[in-house]
């Protein structure tokens, strides 16, 4: 590391201190510049580059966390954990957790107990699967080599929604993605939450085609930050929906298939299957 990116590492990290100390102030983006002797100018791209997101976001976020656990370990009301986290009033908070967690603070207060989820198992090539969904399309789908673990993590992230063993027309055109003829399949609906940079990730992995890879490198010039290759790799690893978002497809720069949160057999199967899949189209 040359001495002038020691100095930017540095700064960044004396930036995202000052972030976490000073959050309940809600320090505006010159004032952070000011506090690393940078233009904010020049911050905002340095922060970008070294974080995988802006300053704003990472004060978003930092904000956001906070309130969580204001609103699960200390029960306060919504209008007291808009102003414990430096918010103005319920309406910035309300808008903090819809654009970030996807969920009103509410929502969120209540472990999603308005929230209705289907969830049912299935099999596909490559292992039984277990899909749910909500009314706005599919939230989860992951390859279920035990049931049991399966079902806990959809229980774990809403333990207050009503979740029930059922099959609907969302979750079966979904499936049909394992069987059907790709081209005849009605559009498949994702009910995603994440954070911005996140969804950004998720949304690249949709427009690599069938039967093709490309590079944890590749996303982040594709996303627009292309010093943020680790951010996306968290990123992918935190892809809710298996195989309809492709993170599979997504391997190092030296050629290695690398690691898959369900597998990294399983990867390399599904990698095979879709190559020979598309070949026999083209044949």
């Amino acid at each position: 590391m040359t001495d002038q990116q020691t100095l930017n590492y540095t700064r960044i990290a004396n930036a995202i201190e000052y972030i976490k100390t000073n959050f309940k102030d809600q320090p505006n983006l010159d004032q952070v510049a000011e506090k690393i002797n940078l233009s904010p100018f020049h911050f905002q791209r340095l922060f970008s580059e070294f974080a995988g997101t802006s300053p704003k976001k990472f004060l978003q976020y930092t904000s956001l966390e906070y309130a969580k656990t204001i609103l699960k370990e200390n029960q306060a009301t919504l209008f007291e954990t808009a102003l414990e986290t430096g918010l103005s009033g319920t309406g910035r908070l309300h808008d903090l957790f819809v654009n970030i967690e996807g969920m009103t603070p509410a929502e969120y207060k209540n472990g999603g107990i308005d929230l209705q989820i289907k969830y049912n198992f299935a099999e596909s090539p490559f292992g039984k699967i277990i899909v749910a969904s909500t009314e706005k399309g599919i939230c989860h789908l992951a390859f279920a080599d035990n049931e049991i673990i399966a079902l806990q993590t959809i229980t774990n992230q809403f333990p207050n929604a009503q979740i029930s063993k059922c099959s609907d027309i969302i979750q079966e055109n979904a499936v049909g993605i394992f069987t059907k003829d790709w081209t005849k399949l009605k559009q498949i609906k994702l009910h995603l939450k994440g954070t911005d940079f996140q969804l950004k990730v998720w949304e690249a992995l949709l427009k690599i085609p069938v039967g093709q890879l490309t590079t944890y490198g590749t996303i982040a010039h594709k996303i627009e930050n292309p010093n943020a290759s680790r951010a996306v790799g968290t990123a992918i690893g935190s892809n809710p929906v298996a195989f309809l978002i492709p993170c599979h497809r997504v391997i190092q720069s030296s050629g290695v298939f690398g690691e898959y949160m369900w597998g990294s057999t399983r990867k390399t199967i599904i990698i095979g299957w879709e190559g020979t899949k598309t070949h026999a189209e083209i044949a």
